[in-house]
């Protein structure tokens, strides 16, 4: 019996011993791999890379767009040849561009670690560098805007917009790292109004502020006060956008002088400081307010070629930028009113910013003479040989009302101003008994000052979500200050201009943008 017994139990328990051998073995349904995993810590359109606790987010734009009136998107019909408004200037521009960007962000013990990405790729169509045509020919290089011909006489050379790849570019315009309040990299200045260039606009060239919408280098650091209050303070690369110039009129000519286009020779040198800014802002739901200031070291190279010419002093410039956005007024849902205003004393390109430019030349119409030039030129600062540095002085403004007909139209009416003002003593160089430029046979009136004002009106579409249709209208008035009548050769370079008689007088330049972008 007892080994019955024994017999029994031990074929019970190597038959649970199989049965649960071949329960292991049988297949098991594994668990769903998540490839893609929303990412809500940060807003829509984020996601976590996989095997990762870092959340990215792309985006960007497709733009296609045509300028009207101008050899450049970004501006004014100014320069040669644009400026020239005879038939090397361009009817209009055209360009397409991508533009992508990355945004990772992930948190820590010490707070967000974000970095930011930014970059365009763009093809623009170019235009003509005029050389005369005695000869009748025109040379055309595809994409690349080198004169195949080596500089033939009497010859034309294209002048692409954008070089590179397939005539292409591609462009870095952001590129930084924020960490426990610190931005260190490629960004928008911290000087700059929220809205940079565009209060309300397209339309790139506006004066009357600063405006790095391409990012310059920065170490940033950002208090944040809480109630909507917050305080910068950031040292920023000087030598991309904010070299306006440190002219030696020693070197200038009367004529050229006129122009605005050869004041003297340009003599910055090596980069010493950069620009240092500060920066306080308060946002709140009426808007926001922001304050900035900026200094800016004016170093030059030497009077001469060589080190034993000698050197002025450094000399420090300085502006100072206040911004105003008002939302929610009774006009209509979403309309907004933007307003900045800013004064330069040695630091120029914070008023007339980088797609800007501070040197201007137009030709037009004239009663008494073959045609009018106006001109003007706004450096950093001036000196003569053995002399120190004198500061141009500017101001502006501008500003944008944004009015929203219904969820699909709007339209903004936008202005800007911008002045300039030279010195006593580079006014008695250029202006005073036997100046430079008063001594010129035909000047009646003598003053290197200038004003830029200019007047837009955009209208937008967006039939769709994120898909934009857009026209902006553009006019710019140059008042300029000088006077008479002169004979000259020495405003015609590759303008095609003859040597004749040109009034000088205030000029104009009216541009169309026409725009298409889809957001993603």
């Amino acid at each position: 019996m007892k080994l019955v017994k024994s017999l029994l139990l031990g074929s019970a328990a190597g038959l649970i011993a199989v049965g649960g051998a071949q329960a292991a073995d049988l297949p098991v349904k594994a668990k769903a791999v998540e490839y893609v995993k929303i990412c809500s810590l940060y807003g829509a359109g984020f996601y976590y890379i996989p095997g990762t606790d870092t959340c990215i987010k792309l985006g960007g734009y497709l733009r296609a767009e045509v300028a009207l009136g101008t050899n450049s998107v970004y501006g004014m019909a100014t320069g040669t040849p644009a400026g020239a408004h005879n038939r090397l200037s361009n009817y209009y521009t055209w360009r397409a561009r991508e533009d992508l960007n990355i945004d990772t962000r992930t948190a820590t013990e010490y707070g967000v670690v974000r970095t930011f990405f930014d970059a365009t790729f763009s093809w623009t169509s170019g235009g003509y560098v005029g050389l005369g045509n005695a000869t009748g020919l025109t040379q055309y290089t595809s994409g690349l805007g080198i004169n195949s011909a080596g500089g033939l006489a009497g010859a034309s050379a294209v002048n692409p917009t954008d070089g590179g790849t397939s005539g292409g570019s591609l462009g870095v315009y952001y590129a930084f790292i924020q960490f426990a309040g610190f931005t260190m990299g490629k960004a928008v200045s911290q000087f700059d109004a929220p809205w940079t260039n565009y209060p309300g606009n397209n339309f790139d060239g506006l004066v009357g502020g600063s405006g790095t919408v391409t990012g310059v280098n920065q170490f940033t650091y950002t208090a944040d006060f809480g109630q909507g209050i917050t305080a910068s303070f950031s040292a920023e690369d000087a030598t991309a956008y904010y070299q306006a110039g440190n002219v030696n009129l020693s070197g200038a000519t009367g004529l050229g002088a006129i122009t605005g286009a050869a004041y003297g020779s340009n003599a910055i040198g090596g980069s010493r400081s950069p620009n240092l800014v500060g920066m306080v802002r308060v946002d709140q739901a009426w808007g926001l307010f922001q304050a900035s200031v900026a200094a800016h070291d004016n170093h030059v190279a030497y009077y001469g070629a060589t080190e034993p010419s000698g050197h002025p002093d450094d000399k420090w410039g300085w502006a100072v930028q206040l911004a105003l956005s008002i939302k929610n007024i009774p006009t209509g849902a979403g309309d907004v009113i933007n307003i900045s205003g800013v004064y330069t004393d040695g630091a120029t390109r914070y008023n007339f910013q980088n797609l800007v430019g501070s040197s201007f030349g137009i030709y037009g119409s004239s009663g008494v003479a073959y045609q009018s030039f106006g001109g003007g030129f706004a450096p950093d600062t001036v000196f003569v040989t053995g002399g120190s540095q004198e500061s141009i002085k500017t101001w502006g403004f501008r500003g944008a009302y944004t009015h929203n007909w219904d969820p699909y139209w709007n339209t903004a009416i936008y202005g800007a101003y911008g002045a300039v003002q030279w010195g006593g003593g580079a006014k008695t160089f250029l202006c005073g008994a036997g100046g430079l430029i008063s001594s010129i046979a035909g000047v009646t009136g003598c003053n290197p000052d200038f004003n830029i004002g200019q007047v837009g009106l955009i209208t937008r579409w967006t039939p769709v979500k994120n898909l934009t249709f857009s026209a902006d209208f553009n006019w710019t008035h140059l008042d300029q200050k000088y006077s008479g009548v002169v004979t000259t050769t020495a405003i015609n370079s590759g303008s095609a201009k003859p040597i004749a008689s040109y009034e000088l007088k205030d000029q104009d330049s009216f541009t169309l943008l026409l725009r298409a972008q889809r957001n993603w």
